[in-house]
């Protein structure tokens, strides 16, 4: 054989090669029946190796054995007041008038009674009787601080970890550790309604993580679930036709990628516009309360409660349609997390009192008390409680003393970054207990204090994750929520 007949055999198709037998055929073949017939036996979850009811989007494999799954982050917009909820601080009402120690402020001891509640005798405010009762499911930090006393930069702080610069949030983080769990539905989920804004994409965004990180804000006033999300249906096209359109889009991306270069920004536009084509058919269900039982509806407060819209006009009426709000945000994060979402935002403003917080306080207490203690029920009576960290909290605090010297009933308190606290229940932390102090006013935390980095760290812990491990490279360095900061607070997991 000469070397020009060589190149020919080897280099072009022989007729010869694509003739086989019968049995060289199945030889050949016969492992992919097999392997599609395993196929059709399996879940899609289940396809890439996760264990049963897990995730097959893992986006980073954890580093610990993991105790909670999803977060539910409560967050109390304006600021809460530790020292009248649940810091309780005997010693400040000496000081109701007077100059506190250092002579900046006069005191103003909290006009609540605290009594102690569940087997650990934590002290909790009167003003939430129905978390009173659900003592021992709750870990109370009674020690955060933070660095900066202005709500949009210390909301920004606790969303993202950080102070100035555009940063991932804490959601986006936890979806980009442990991916979706239902690829109908996001895996972050930001809920809210019309009195209540969420801060802007700076607070659920995703910046240079990828685009499917980032959450997707849903306001929740109506209980019509076609109007919670807008444009969920296509009023032009079928879903058929709009799934003929994904696929030739995608096609379309198929041939950019080999011909030119892969483009993560376009990748992420088409996992978004696949996502809001999956939504169509399980997002409306997930969000229709209607489809509750009256027990449920009951038990969160919703029955018998005026909606928004309501033409009562009462000195209640604020105060009910408020908690019917904040009942159903707490209902929906219950079934969201049912169906496999994995960080779930909660706002629920309206803690800003720099005056009347003798009036204002109890008023918005109770628009909190009863749903989110009837949330930690729900979950514990699904079993999902020990599954799901739930984290409730603002961007500070409040003084100790009156704002701006004011007197009598009409009092409020100032911004207050040195002390505040956070309430976790849940995935992976001890029920029952408080941890770390502030001094005897409530004036700044003294003992075993908890930064916002050390919050962040513990709370990726409980989901199995090592702070300074779960990094994303960007601009060539690897950051991560965290930023350069962070212990883990071990003292309160379970």
């Amino acid at each position: 054989m000469n070397l020009s007949q060589k190149f020919i055999e080897e280099h072009f198709p022989n007729p010869k090669s694509t003739v086989s037998t019968r049995r060289e055929f199945l030889a050949k073949t016969g492992m992919g029946f097999g392997m599609l017939s395993l196929a059709s036996l399996l879940k899609p979850a289940e396809l890439l190796g996760a264990a049963p009811g897990e995730s097959s989007g893992f986006s980073v494999p954890v580093h610990f054995p993991a105790k909670a799954k999803h977060v539910i982050h409560i967050f109390l917009s304006g600021g809460p007041s530790h020292v009248d909820t649940f810091d309780y601080k005997p010693e400040l009402a000496k000081y109701d008038g007077k100059t506190l120690p250092g002579g900046n402020n006069v005191g103003f001891g909290s006009p609540f009674r605290f009594d102690k509640c569940g087997q650990g005798g934590l002290e909790i405010s009167e003003l939430f009787p129905n978390l009173q009762k659900r003592a021992d499911d709750l870990c109370i930090i009674k020690s955060m601080h933070t660095d900066i006393p202005a709500h949009e930069t210390a909301t920004i702080f606790m969303n993202t970890g950080n102070l100035r610069l555009p940063r991932p949030s804490l959601g986006s983080w936890v979806l980009y550790g442990l991916g979706s769990a239902n690829q109908n539905l996001p895996g972050f989920i930001s809920l809210r309604d019309s009195g209540v804004p969420n801060g802007g994409t700076s607070n659920w965004g995703s910046v240079f993580l990828p685009g499917s990180y980032q959450g997707t804000s849903v306001n929740v006033s109506n209980n019509d679930p076609s109007k919670a999300l807008e444009n969920i249906r296509n009023p032009f096209l079928s879903l058929e036709e709009q799934r003929r359109q994904l696929d030739l889009v995608k096609q379309l991306d198929q041939m950019h990628k080999v011909k030119l270069h892969e483009d993560r920004q376009l990748e992420a536009e088409l996992a978004n516009m696949e996502m809001a084509f999956r939504m169509q058919t399980e997002a409306v269900d997930v969000f229709d309360i209607r489809k509750e039982s009256a027990a449920t509806l009951k038990l969160y407060g919703i029955d018998g409660v005026p909606q928004p819209g309501s033409n009562k006009d009462n000195k209640n009426a604020l105060k009910d349609r408020s908690a019917a709000g904040n009942a159903r945000k707490m209902l929906l994060a219950s079934r969201l997390v049912q169906r496999g979402v994995r960080f779930v935002q909660v706002w629920c403003g309206g803690w800003d009192m720099h005056s009347d917080i003798s009036k204002n306080l109890p008023q918005r207490a109770a628009s909190i008390d009863q749903p989110i203690a009837s949330l930690l029920a729900d979950l514990s009576a699904k079993g999902l409680l020990d599954e799901t960290l739930v984290v409730v909290n603002g961007e500070f605090g409040r003084s100790p003393g009156r704002d701006r010297n004011g007197k009598g009933d009409t009092a409020g308190r100032d911004h207050h970054n040195k002390g505040f606290f956070t309430l976790l229940a849940g995935g992976g932390v001890k029920g029952g207990i408080s941890y770390g102090a502030t001094d005897e006013l409530g004036i700044a935390a003294v003992e075993n204090k908890v930064h916002v980095h050390d919050l962040h760290a513990t709370i990726l812990r409980t989901l199995g994750y090592d702070h300074t491990k779960l990094t994303y490279r960007y601009n060539g360095r690897d950051f991560r929520l965290t930023d350069v900061a962070g212990n883990i607070v071990n003292d309160i997991l379970a």
